[in-house]
């Protein structure tokens, strides 16, 4: 049906019979394909289109780790999941109600998570002889009646797009790139969305090939009509607006939030800012974001490795700005000697780790927090550097100038925790008032007067003197210091001195701290502690456990090490201590070690996040 066609159908149906709408409270949608069937992009134009709309929503995207895998492999399908709804969403949600499947490999890789009788909307133009034999299936599922637990609706997506763009003037292979358009027209009128924003947002995104703009915007609209005018759905849906908090709201991922944070700790204390870089996924869009933010007295070096990176980062905050870092795991292990340089020097750096699955090479793409062991201990001598952790997209914003008010006021390193769920995932952030972002003050030291380099105040923390000061020249280098002067020294005490007072400065920031907060009863059954991107899976869970009657809390980390001082009393207050997390039980070995208390570990190592359910069956055990 061509969109001309379709649109006058529609035009007909509704005088004839307006299709009934169903009120929903939450949507959980999923779109996958080929890596090149864009679906991360049709999952984020989705995802702006509903916050436009006025819904709270959460996404998980899902790469494959292969750059470019055969197309209609298992192992090349390429995921977008989204929940929406007219509540506060914590997570990308449990099961998708609709799956979008772009050929026979996407569906057979997705549909055991589909809920019993969700929809299936299956492009049927795929479904070829050849792709179903990649994706290992002996008959057609579209036509053997083995989805019979679903509602399945065959659409050719394919040829319906060819259809559309026929005239357009575009080469077969361009056309075949536009239908990831048509499919977001249909779930845009399938779940009652205006055209008119999208179609100019993508007249936006491709304003330097206005010919793929065009082909673009017909693509969505066919899809749209097509969804608007067919009998094959009765009913459309809508959600409800959300009731949140009045504000400027922009959709944003946590490398992006995390970006404007490390912009916004610049600002606040008029230092500017310097990132080396070396490109790993999933971290490197936070050198994308921040390069193109130069505008604001930022410098970004992509490093040709990863300890050049943090060498150049090191000798940024040498120089007298704020120097900082991005990685993943296996970079991490690469910058770990320059990270006992650093601590050695006492200046103020800050490590981005966004988390994922290893070790080694592990699982690029996929989530996990498995390296808080290393970022606690995984450097060698005695070396401690404090470890914060974001737990959501716009949590990294204040996340990021959290890492950097530390790093400058205790002039150490400080690593920040990420994860690829959180990095690229997407949520609303509420654009705060400049005016509630936190006090960063910088102070650099000018007066040579009785000047010694490694003088302490009282947080033990060195002065930061930048080269060049007059009558204020000091030594730095990766060999011991003398305690005051900055000297080398190999004398046996001042060497464990030296290790001590770092020691100390580092557990002193606990003092810092601002109070825990428990969500849920004081005391009772049951503690859940986490820490990271669990969570949103973590909260849901704990209300709805709440909601039926159990006595159960919920404290979220942020400080890693050092840990609230607090915690241990908190801890007692409870007859079980419940900890999620996706690794084989590090932040458990580190409430263990620290306060002496036996807890109730959860894993989860499968490239996943926790889905709420999970979470919520564990509590029912235990309570």
């Amino acid at each position: 049906m061509s969109a001309s066609a379709a649109k006058a159908e529609a035009g007909s149906r509704r005088d004839a019979a307006p299709r009934p709408v169903e009120e929903l409270d939450s949507v959980v949608i999923r779109f996958v394909g080929d890596s090149g069937d864009g679906m991360q992009l049709t999952g984020n134009e989705f995802s702006k289109a509903v916050a436009k709309a006025g819904h709270d929503f959460a996404t998980h995207p899902d790469y494959p780790s292969e750059i470019r895998a055969p197309t209609g492999t298992l192992f090349g399908v390429s995921g977008y999941q989204i929940q929406f709804a007219s509540r506060q969403v914590f997570t990308s949600g449990d099961a998708p109600d609709v799956l979008v499947a772009m050929n026979p490999a996407a569906l057979k890789t997705n549909l055991s998570d589909v809920k019993h009788g969700g929809i299936v909307i299956a492009n049927s133009g795929a479904f070829s002889d050849n792709n179903l034999a990649k994706a290992g299936y002996k008959s057609n599922p579209l036509d053997d009646g083995s989805l019979g637990d679903f509602r399945v609706y065959k659409i050719d997506i394919s040829e319906l797009t060819a259809h559309a763009l026929k005239e357009s003037g575009l080469s077969k292979k361009e056309i075949g790139r536009c239908k990831n358009y048509y499919a977001l027209g249909l779930m845009l009128s399938l779940y009652s969305r205006p055209l008119e924003k999208e179609e100019e947002d993508v007249r936006r995104k491709f304003a330097k090939k206005p010919e793929i703009a065009e082909a673009n915007v017909l693509a969505l609209r066919a899809g749209y009509a097509y969804a608007d005018a067919t009998e094959m759905f009765l009913t459309s849906y809508r959600v409800r607006t959300a009731d949140i908090r009045s504000g400027n709201y922009r959709s944003l991922t946590g490398n992006h939030a995390a970006a404007l944070g490390f912009v916004a700790a610049s600002e606040l204390s008029g230092v500017p800012l310097f990132l080396g870089s070396y490109p790993i996924t999933p971290a490197t869009d936070i050198l994308h974001e921040l390069s193109a933010l130069k505008h604001y007295n930022v410098t970004t070096f992509q490093a040709e490795d990863e300890i050049a990176g943090i060498c150049s980062a090191i000798g940024a905050a040498y120089g007298g700005v704020l120097g900082m870092t991005t990685t993943s795991g296996p970079g991490m292990a690469l910058k770990t000697e320059a990270l006992g340089l650093a601590v050695m020097l006492e200046l103020p750096l800050v490590i981005v780790n966004v988390q994922r699955g290893g070790p080694s090479t592990g699982l690029p793409t996929k989530i996990e927090q498995s390296d808080l062991l290393q970022a606690v201990y995984g450097r060698n001598g005695e070396c401690p550097i404090p470890v914060i952790a974001a737990n959501s997209p716009a949590d990294c914003f204040d996340c990021a100038i959290e890492a950097f008010r530390l790093a400058v006021k205790y002039m150490t390193p400080v690593i920040l925790l990420s994860d690829g769920g959180i990095g690229n995932a997407a949520e609303p952030w509420r654009i705060p008032d400049p005016a509630s972002l936190p006090k960063l003050e910088v102070r650099f030291r000018t007066d040579p007067e009785g000047f010694q380099a490694y003088a302490r105040d009282a947080n033990l923390a060195r002065a930061w003197v930048r080269p060049g000061t007059p009558g204020m020249e000091h030594r730095v280098g990766g060999l011991e210091k003398d305690f005051l002067t900055g000297n080398i020294s190999h004398d046996p005490v001042n060497h464990e001195r030296m290790v001590e007072v770092r020691a100390a400065k580092v557990e002193g920031i606990a003092k810092d701290l601002p109070p825990l907060k428990v969500e849920g009863p004081e005391q009772g059954d049951l503690l859940i502690v986490g820490w990271g991107s669990t969570y949103g899976s973590i909260t849901q869970a704990r209300e709805k456990a709440a909601g039926q009657g159990r006595a159960v809390a919920h404290v979220h980390l942020r400080h890693l090490n050092p840990l609230p001082r607090e915690l241990g009393e908190i801890m007692q207050r409870y007859k079980t201590v419940l900890v999620p997390e996706m690794n084989l039980g590090q932040l458990s070995r580190l409430l263990r070690e620290r306060f002496l208390r036996e807890v109730a570990p959860m894993h989860k190592v499968q490239g996943k996040p926790f889905k709420v359910s999970e979470i919520y069956d564990r509590i029912l055990e235990l309570c």
